[in-house]
């Protein structure tokens, strides 16, 4: 009978302790970087006793992402701090803790007579990303500041789909492609040559610190019921990215999930998701992240940014 008790009372600690465990619901785009490491992330919570359990939720795109935040459908997304603090100026209690700074690139045929902006006066530009793309909108910035070029007038805007750029670029229809890192990856393994990229504008404009561009996006609120349970979300989700950097074996494992087949494609993904990763997210980061929103509120003429001159305060997370 004493045994009986025994063995009842270790059930229900167990069950207790599971049902005190975080419930993280991740909102994760369909073909994302997240979605990648989600199966190396999950291993190691196998092994690890974590305050956390993961939850997905799959989404359509960044902009489904946003809308399952804000209704509460989901705890935290992948996202960019322009449009936190967008919303923070509107009163909502987003924030932002940094995933990667991987960014876009301006990619011409290896052939091309187009060595720097300048060349690209008259020359049909496809833009991924819209008007108010940010690699765009700096693009513009930095073709201003340093040879006094209207970009924008300059060129002939081609905008489109990333996958439909890099259609347009093969066939001809274009002579240049601004475009995401994962499809300039793409064109690079191709023999397309990089003009520059989103880490070299903004250095070009005097920014040195590394910006992350993208990021985990969850209410303030939330978080500072469960710190310690996201703080080790982000801690696990860092050591995944590691792991697919530093393991062949990790990363052949999710080869079906990038659905590309030919090696060297799969080798400038790598490099490129890699070469994406946080080192330091401090004080010298998150000032220089001040003066990027600084340039894109003044390019974009405040459609981007909202009406605020400055990055909101909270905008980035400090637990």
């Amino acid at each position: 009978m004493k045994l009986k008790y025994v063995l009842l009372g270790l059930l229900l600690s167990t069950n207790g302790h599971a049902a005190d465990k975080t419930i993280i619901r991740l909102g994760v785009q369909a073909g994302g970087t997240v979605e990648w490491e989600l199966p190396v992330l999950q291993e190691a919570l196998k092994t690890k006793s974590a305050d956390f359990e993961l939850e997905i939720k799959h989404l359509a795109n960044i902009e489904a992402g946003k809308a399952a935040l804000q209704s509460g459908a989901v705890d935290v997304i992948v996202s960019d701090w322009i449009w936190v603090s967008g919303q923070r100026e509107k009163g909502a209690d987003f924030t932002f803790y940094p995933y990667a700074d991987t960014s876009g690139a301006l990619v011409v045929p290896s052939n091309s007579g187009i060595h720097s902006l300048a060349d690209l006066k008259g020359k049909r530009l496809g833009i991924a990303g819209g008007e108010l793309d940010k690699n765009w909108l700096l693009l513009q910035t930095l073709a201003n500041q340093q040879q006094e070029i209207d970009l924008d007038a300059a060129v002939e805007k081609v905008f489109n789909t990333p996958p439909q750029i890099n259609d347009q670029i093969k066939n001809g229809g274009i002579d240049a492609a601004l475009t995401f890192w994962h499809f300039a990856a793409r064109l690079e393994a191709e023999g397309y040559r990089t003009i520059t990229d989103g880490r070299s504008i903004l250095q070009d404009l005097g920014i040195k610190e590394a910006v992350a561009n993208l990021g985990y996006i969850f209410k303030q609120s939330w978080a500072d019921q469960h710190t310690s349970a996201l703080q080790q979300f982000f801690e696990v989700s860092k050591q995944a990215r590691q792991t697919l950097c530093s393991s062949e074996d990790a990363w052949h494992k999710i080869r079906p999930l990038i659905q590309v087949e030919d090696d060297l494609t799969q080798k400038h993904l790598r490099q490129s998701y890699c070469a994406g990763n946080i080192e330091h997210w401090g004080e010298a980061e998150q000032l220089a992240a001040e003066k990027v929103y600084v340039l894109l509120h003044k390019q974009s003429k405040q459609a981007l940014t909202g009406t605020s001159e400055q990055l909101q305060r909270g905008t980035f997370w400090k637990p």
